[in-house]
């Protein structure tokens, strides 16, 4: 996708993509911090927008490994598909359905999540709902990592997760936070 059509995605649907720019390489690279590629074979990837972390991902990630991609903007996941990656299942589907996705590959657990999802934009119950199913879902010593604007929703992350660390990437229009989570 275009940086002009992301743009177009991002101010008519700003409540679900967060932001009006893409993520830049130094946020991506902020954004998979922490994720051991050698051993991680399930990664589920939160808000992944028109894929610019997820082909991050799948740079990096174990021939053998699976990337669920969850999306709710039909446009978005149509520029995810194209990416054509057989690593790749587009989830176009709410994140909070996290379980279901991970039963359809026949995995038990994500070894790791990351996520763009907005939750300062969404209801407080489903923004909390979401980030309990992830916690839910991740396998022991995995890590999540959030990419913010704000630290606005970082108590989500502490109720969820306990100690919650955080980075500036400000190498990003417009600069943004990333935080680490480790169940």
């Amino acid at each position: 996708m275009s940086t002009f059509t992301f743009l177009l995605e991002g101010l008519r649907n700003l409540r679900t993509t967060g932001t009006l720019t893409r993520s830049s390489t130094a946020l991506c690279l902020a954004a998979l911090d922490r994720i051991d590629f050698s051993t991680a074979r399930t990664i589920v990837e939160l808000g992944a927008g028109d894929g610019v972390i997820t082909e991050h991902i799948l740079k990096r990630l174990h021939p053998d490994g699976k990337v669920i991609a969850f999306e709710v903007s039909p446009e978005l996941c149509d520029d995810m598909r194209a990416i054509g990656d057989p690593r790749l299942v587009v989830a176009q589907d709410s994140a909070e359905n996290i379980r279901e996705w991970l039963d359809r590959i026949g995995a038990d657990k994500a070894d790791h999540i990351v996520s763009a999802i907005p939750f300062a934009a969404l209801p407080k119950d489903l923004g909390r709902a979401i980030v309990k199913a992830a916690k839910d879902n991740l396998r022991s010593g995995g890590c999540y990592n959030q990419v913010h604007y704000s630290l606005k929703t970082k108590g989500y992350y502490e109720e969820a997760f306990g100690k919650v660390e955080t980075t500036r990437v400000w190498k990003n229009l417009p600069p943004a936070w990333v935080l680490y989570c480790n169940k």
